[in-house]
């Protein structure tokens, strides 16, 4: 790792947003729900991400849609980027309409050689306060910078899923589902709508579901099985979810844990998580 890279481990930057009942309607509206979160309300785990969003103008853009490294986020030389993991403590309900303040912190960053080339795996420490100054939510955050997939190598094998589960829903994506959740992120990843830059670039089968989306329908299918919201919720990608295809969220319970996971339609191990209540 050079020194500048490793100068980012450190950095720091300060948010303040107001959680307004619109973004979480609409979201229930992408999920297919009546739209019917209001302030005071309880916003359901992981729709944090619905705010505090930046928008940089289009002429400090990368080639993905994404903003260009060196601002926050160290520059890795590294062009692809995708959100690996996460790791997240919920200390106290964040209440929509109430104003809610967040800091975000470099905590690591570690190279690493894999199957497919070079990997530079960014860990970002993202805590959320409540106006009196309690802290919420405490989110690590996992990306991974990773190279162009080289066309002739051919592709990993993926683990398999689970074949039993107390808990399975089947998830039919769009390009509209694809869509709402790009504007209501404001994720400008080109993976998500352009369907030749996600083949020809990138080396997806097609159009690419979120994993925060993935990851969103997991900790839910959770929290409605286990009839109240979590204390811990973590996950990691494993295999992406490309092409349209329909997949399935599933789980099983053992006392107050959970142990879940998103099968592919080939049976693939596409995403791993696990919740404590």
């Amino acid at each position: 790792m050079t020194d500048a890279i490793e100068s980012w481990i450190g950095r720091s930057e300060g948010y303040t947003d107001i959680l307004r009942s619109e973004p979480a309607r609409f979201m229930q509206a992408t999920l297919g729900r009546e739209a019917s979160l209001m302030d005071g309300d309880d916003l359901p785990p992981l729709w944090h991400w619905l705010y505090f969003l930046e928008a940089k103008p289009l002429g400090e853009l990368g080639r993905d849609g994404h903003p260009q490294k060196g601002g926050f986020l160290p520059p890795v030389a590294l062009p692809r980027r995708m959100w690996a993991g996460g790791r997240f403590i919920f200390h106290r309900p964040l209440r929509i309409g109430g104003t809610t303040s967040k800091t975000s912190t470099i905590k690591n960053i570690v190279e690493k050689s894999g199957r497919t080339g070079d990997l530079c795996f960014v860990t970002v420490l993202h805590e959320l306060f409540l106006e009196d100054g309690t802290l919420a939510l405490s989110e690590e955050h996992d990306i991974v910078y990773r190279e162009d997939p080289d066309p002739d190598a051919p592709s990993p094998t993926p683990a398999m899923a689970p074949e039993t589960a107390e808990v399975s829903e089947q998830i039919t994506p769009s390009q509209v589902m694809l869509f709402r959740y790009s504007a209501l992120t404001f994720n400008g990843h080109r993976i998500h709508y352009d369907v030749d830059y996600a083949r020809q670039v990138e080396g997806y089968d097609g159009l690419v579901f979120h994993g925060p989306l993935t990851a969103t329908l997991l900790v839910d299918l959770a929290a409605r099985t286990m009839g109240r919201a979590p204390k811990t919720f973590e996950f990691r990608g494993l295999a992406p979810l490309a092409g349209m295809q329909s997949f399935h969220i599933e789980g099983n319970s053992s006392g107050d844990d959970m142990t879940l996971w998103a099968r592919r339609h080939d049976g693939a191990l596409a995403m791993k998580a696990s919740a404590t209540f």
